[in-house]
Order: structure tokens, then C-alpha cells, then sequence
């Protein structure tokens, strides 16, 4: 008889061919959606495999309802465009996403009054107010629906509940991967496949290098039925009282950023990104089945907390717990270039830059995994160290990745050269023509408008918040 962490041997059997294609992207959330995009816009053929309901990842699955680390405040400019902005600007046409506008970014007291609970500022800074930089709260729903409507635009062959399971290798060169389905077993093709898991699925199973990492985990929730303006006011009005009931609001959460409650374009509903929780493995079956049952005891005891006690929560319910946990940081790359802390720090520049965050610059070749051909890597998973990783991992930075390694499948596959030789310049170039930055500039950008000029002549579409 086997014991618990015996091997047990499996019959070799017969996989169907499914699918095959030029791109194939595994994994639909921020990164994956955006390479699949890119890929097809200039002209490949492409499969984007996502093993849940719906694209947006930890974005719309995971419900980190806010875009931030877009804004690069050395420059004093939106630094992360391209396919983020015309997804914001879809779902600003809905009503479902808030961002300050140009005249409101800053320092004015005024504006951070208006836009804190908002989360749009820049929490990076150790003074406060904090200044109101260029960032978007949005519904999870909205983003569902925006992106698909964007892959099917770009006929972009979408293929949902498709659990990655193992990645197709023949002397070095990725071939493809096999997925599990309610169709069974399934084997998809590609001439170049991207790994957007975030946990770095494709590639560790391909044999790439790579370290483990660690970082909180988080069971997001929403609160309906909440005043904001009451707690605002509150807040505001009694800053000792509301400290203090704060602090002991976070014991019960067991961990929080500063702000654990901030507004939705749905009016009543907060989005609480939180609680957190440390020491659990993102790769481990039982510590993430302990984060579902542990974040929803803290989540319980904080609502009859509220209810009793904060002004505006009185009458809060519970709306719904994030289907996706909030996983950080598990497997990362070890690519041609491994970004550090200190490349973060000192705002290091690349010849080979393809995507820009929070002022800071990504080469192109922190996508590629060493030794392993025909794989580029996209996503909060890239080649970097884990301290790094912690302050570069946000949502746009993450769908910047994955434009350019979208955009780089492409341009290889039309130069007949493999994703590793591919002409950076030229990557470089068509991410520009696409309304994306690159970062591979110096100096403020010039030749693209703002979102908030851009939006301007749009009036249609402008939401008072």
C-alpha cells in the first residue's frame, strides 16, 4: 500500500491535439490579456488559455480594484498607457471606474480630501496628505466584460477553464502545453508561448531557472450597504476617536494596509484589501485552502466590529469574497537579467527597455528565461529579486509586461528569428506606434497626450465623482 508522499506511477496515454496557433498565452489575467492583445494586433495568430470564468486575474478575479504604480512622479506623467489605458477608457465609458483628473493631481489638500478614500494617491510617500497622483479605482465586473469585448474585437482565440498542467519541451524549445479540462486532457500548440500564470507555471515546468518567493496573502472582500459619506465625516471630524477605533479594527483584520476600507464606482460598496495574512505558501494546497477559512473568520469578527461601532458601517453586509486569493509572490524568474532593488532606487536605464511602472524600467530581457527558447515570461512572476519584486509587481507595470512580450512573439515570428533574437528596437518601435511606452526615452514624453486630454474631448464619458 502507498503512504502520503509516495510517487504513484501513471499509465502513459494519448493527449488530443486541440488547438495550436502562433502565440499561445497561458494565464488571462492583467499580463496574459495584455500579451494575447498585442499579439493578435500585430498579426499573430493567438490563444489565450485562463483556467478560471473570466479575465483580469487578480485584477477583476482578485478584485485589486485599484490601478496604481502608473504614475511616475520624477516625470511628473502617466508612465504605464497602451492597452491599460484603453481598457480604463472602456470602462470609464461604463461609469465603472474614477480617476482624478490632470487639474487635481498633486498636493492640494483639497484634492486629497476628495480622492483619498479613493486610494489615488501615492502612498509611497512618507509625508502626508499624500499628493493625488494619476490612478483609477474600477468595478471587477467592468473589467470582465471590457476585456472580453477587446479579445473578441482582436479575434483572439479564447479558450476558458484550462488548468495549465505541463509545458511541451523538445530539445530546449517550447512546443506547447497540456491542459486540464471538463473536455479531458488537452494539448494546445504555439511557435511561441508566454507564461502569464503569475506563479510561473509554464516556465518551472519547462525546466527554467527560478527561486521561490514569499509575501502576504489576502482574501479581499466587499462591503455593501455602507455611507461613505458618514465615515468620511467621521473620520474627519474625530481623528482621536477614529485612530483609535482604526488600530483596534486591524487587530481584528489581523493585517492591513493604511486604509483598509476604500470607495467603488458602485455607490455603498467599499472594497477592502484585506485582511492579510503572513506565512502562507501561494504553491501549497493546504496553506491556501487556511487562507479561505482563516481570512474569512477575520472578515466576520471586523463586520460585527463595524456594524457596532464605526459610523456609516451600520448597516454593512457582506457583498462577496474574492473568488481568486490574493497571492503575491510565489515562483520568479531567473532570466537573462534578473531587476534589483537598487536598478528600482537609482530609476536604472536600459537600452532594451519595454515597459515602465512606478519610476522604474524594465529591459526586455527580464521576460526571457535562460536556456529555454520559444517562452517569454510576463506578469508579477518576471526575472527579479524578491525585495524587488514586492515594490514592481502592480497591476499596470504588470500589463506593460505583457504588451511588450505580446508585441515581441509577434515581431519575432514575422523576422523568422526566435523571441531571444528578436530586435528590441523594433519591439520597441511598434509598442510606440500601439499608444504604449516603452521607457526607452529619456525625458518627458512628449509625443502622447495624457488619459485626462485624451478623455477631454470625450465629455460623454466623464463621470463626476
Amino acid at each position: 500500500m502507498s503512504n502520503i508522499g509516495d510517487w504513484i506511477q501513471q499509465p502513459a496515454c494519448q493527449i488530443k491535439l486541440a488547438a495550436k496557433a502562433d502565440v499561445v498565452v497561458v494565464g488571462g489575467g492583467p499580463a496574459g490579456f495584455s500579451a494575447a492583445l498585442a499579439a493578435a494586433r500585430n498579426g499573430a495568430e493567438t490563444i489565450l488559455l485562463e483556467r478560471y470564468t473570466h479575465l483580469g486575474g487578480l485584477a477583476s478575479g482578485g478584485m485589486v480594484l485599484v490601478l496604481d504604480d502608473m504614475w511616475d512622479n520624477h516625470l511628473n506623467e502617466i508612465a504605464v498607457r497602451g492597452t491599460c489605458l484603453s481598457l480604463l477608457e472602456r470602462m470609464a465609458g461604463m461609469g465603472l471606474a474614477h480617476y482624478p483628473r490632470e487639474n487635481e493631481w498633486g498636493k492640494d489638500p483639497a484634492s486629497y480630501k476628495k480622492w483619498a478614500r479613493w486610494g489615488t494617491f501615492d502612498f509611497n510617500t512618507t509625508y502626508t496628505p499624500h499628493p493625488i497622483v494619476f490612478a483609477a479605482a474600477f468595478d471587477p465586473d467592468a473589467w470582465k466584460r471590457a476585456s472580453l469585448d477587446m479579445v473578441q474585437e482582436h479575434k483572439v482565440n479564447l479558450r476558458l477553464h484550462s488548468w495549465f498542467s505541463q509545458t511541451l519541451v523538445e530539445d530546449g524549445k517550447v512546443k506547447g502545453v497540456i491542459c486540464d479540462s471538463k473536455s479531458g486532457r488537452e494539448a494546445i500548440l504555439g511557435d511561441v508561448v508566454i507564461d502569464a500564470t503569475g506563479d510561473l507555471d509554464v516556465a518551472a515546468s519547462a525546466g527554467a531557472q527560478h527561486i521561490s518567493g514569499n509575501y502576504i496573502v489576502t482574501t479581499v472582500f466587499r462591503l455593501g450597504g455602507v455611507d461613505t459619506h458618514a465615515a468620511e465625516a467621521w473620520e474627519r471630524d474625530e481623528p482621536e476617536a477614529f485612530a483609535l477605533l482604526d488600530r483596534q479594527i486591524k487587530k481584528v483584520l489581523g493585517g492591513s494596509w493604511g486604509f483598509w476600507w476604500l470607495k467603488t464606482p458602485l455607490p455603498g460598496i467599499v472594497w477592502c484589501n484585506c485582511p492579510h495574512m503572513a506565512g502562507l505558501d501561494g504553491l501549497k494546497v493546504t496553506d491556501l485552502t487556511r487562507a479561505e477559512m482563516q481570512g474569512r473568520k477575520h472578515i466576520h469578527a471586523l463586520v460585527d466590529l463595524v456594524r457596532s461601532q464605526l459610523p456609516g458601517f451600520e448597516k454593512c453586509y457582506v457583498v462577496d469574497v474574492a473568488p481568486q486569493t490574493g497571492v503575491r509572490q510565489t515562483r520568479l524568474l531567473e532570466g537573462e537579467y534578473v531587476l534589483t532593488k537598487d536598478d528600482l532606487a537609482v530609476r536604472t536605464r536600459f537600452s532594451d527597455s519595454i515597459a515602465r511602472g512606478r519610476d522604474y524600467y524594465m529591459p526586455y530581457r527580464v521576460l526571457l528565461p535562460q536556456k529555454i527558447d520559444n517562452l517569454l515570461v510576463a506578469g508579477r512572476h518576471f526575472s527579479v529579486t524578491s525585495q524587488a519584486q514586492k515594490i514592481s509587481r502592480e497591476i499596470p507595470p504588470c500589463m506593460a509586461m505583457g504588451e511588450a512580450a505580446g508585441v515581441a512573439a509577434a515581431q519575432a515570428l514575422n523576422a523568422g528569428v526566435s523571441v531571444r533574437h528578436v530586435d528590441v528596437g523594433t519591439v520597441q518601435k511598434a509598442l510606440r506606434a500601439q499608444g504604449a511606452d516603452p521607457g526607452d526615452r529619456t525625458g518627458r514624453n512628449t509625443d502622447m497626450p495624457e488619459l485626462a486630454r485624451a478623455l477631454a474631448v470625450r465629455p460623454e464619458i466623464l463621470e463626476t465623482v
